[in-house]
């Protein structure tokens, strides 16, 4: 019942801008929609269904069977064609080889080491065809130790309120977010749900290194969504990789 919650606040409350801004990004940088495409860490499938209402035979992978359930119900609202597995990034060995891999919303920087980031890679490179990409996004090393730490969001409506805090994590780079929501139930109390996120990113040539050593032969780098290039400053990097 908790993930299912935290699952379906997480979809209402998620900046819906974003996924047109993914959704732009992915249109110019994988202006080909012949091939197949994996969406990593999909999540509540929002991406996923703009893809296939773009004209993407896209497919949609994520650890949470609650996400996904909801993935499913908004791939059947769009009435749009939206595969779903469920299983866990670091082992893809049960699917085949796709033109495209997209991992976005920082998924990646949930894995919790450096060695995890790596094998990450490694999957998705062997994942990918002859040619083929692998687009992803992750928060710098500037939003961790910079923006973040006592970074606080707070949301109430009449059901329900949540409240974010987020705090430097404990090892480099990283960051602890503390989320809390209160749901009113129908005797007018409130049930508290709650969750830690941990997230966690490293240098860019940290990520050059790894994604070179997972075989991807060019590495491309930029910020605000592939509209800017990499500064002191830059919150989010997106990468395209092939």
């Amino acid at each position: 019942m908790i993930y299912a919650t935290f699952a379906s606040l997480y979809d209402e409350l998620f900046d819906p801008e974003m996924y047109d801004e993914w959704l732009t990004f992915v249109s110019k940088t994988v202006p080909d929609k012949h091939g197949e495409v994996l969406d990593l860490a999909c999540g509540t499938g929002r991406l996923a269904v703009k893809l296939a209402q773009a004209g993407y035979s896209v497919s949609g992978f994520d650890l949470s069977n609650e996400m996904l359930s909801l993935a499913e119900q908004h791939a059947e609202e769009a009435n749009v064609a939206l595969p779903l597995m469920q299983g866990d990034m670091l082992d893809l060995s049960e699917l085949g080889t796709y033109a495209t891999i997209t991992c976005f919303a920082d998924s990646l920087c949930y894995l919790p080491n450096e060695a995890s980031l790596a094998k990450a890679f490694k999957q998705a490179k062997a994942h990918l065809q002859s040619g083929g990409q692998f687009v992803f996004d992750v928060i710098s090393p500037y939003q961790t130790d910079v923006v973040y730490p006592g970074y606080m969001y707070n949301y109430q409506d009449e059901a329900r309120a949540f409240i974010w805090s987020s705090y430097e994590g404990e090892v480099p780079h990283s960051v602890e977010h503390d989320l809390t929501f209160f749901i009113q139930k129908q005797d007018d109390s409130y049930e508290k749900v709650s969750e830690l996120h941990h997230e966690r990113t490293y240098s860019l040539e940290t990520y050059r290194r790894l994604l070179n050593e997972a075989g991807f032969e060019t590495v491309n780098v930029s910020a605000n969504f592939g509209e800017a290039k990499v500064t002191e400053t830059a919150t989010r990097w997106f990468f395209v990789c092939r």
